[in-house]
């Protein structure tokens, strides 16, 4: 197996203290800065309003299998989880795209530290992506409502 980064992201976030539990939940802005030989796959500004963008957390734990999700107080299984602690620290975050310029995708809503590599680009669907019933024990344990997520 082998990946390759095709872009790094720059945000504000410097340390894993800054970055907050889940991006959506903020609306900070950062941009995804694509690689010359990769910048062709962009595409035209306008395409879509959201993205998921697949990235590796390079400064993450990767010998961990359990992990405790903020607020929940209790252990679980580091596969049921968000952490970015894991076995292969891929990232995935949904962004919101402000504009796209040069190879340079202007987003809201990551997580990622400053630097993290970009392995691929992703069109959010609403069509597809969206499941309205989907359902997991832990949001009502975590306080995340779907009001929070809008935007």
């Amino acid at each position: 197996m082998e990946l390759v980064s095709i872009g790094v992201i720059r945000s504000p976030y410097l340390n894993r203290g800054d970055a907050p539990r889940q991006g959506r939940l903020e609306n900070t802005v950062s941009e995804i800065h694509i690689f010359d030989p990769y910048k062709a796959g962009v595409g035209e500004p306008g395409s879509c309003s959201h993205i998921f963008v697949l990235y590796w957390l390079d400064r993450a734990r990767r010998d961990l299998l359990t992990a405790t999700p903020p607020g929940t107080g209790r252990e679980r299984p580091v596969f049921s989880t968000r952490s970015p602690n894991r076995p292969n620290p891929i990232g995935i975050g949904i962004a919101t795209v402000k504009e796209v310029r040069n190879g340079v995708i202007t987003v809201a809503g990551l997580d990622a530290l400053d630097g993290t590599p970009v392995l691929d680009i992703k069109p959010y669907s609403p069509a597809i992506d969206c499941i309205p019933d989907a359902t997991n024990e832990f949001d009502s344990e975590l306080h995340i409502k779907k009001s929070n997520l809008t935007g």
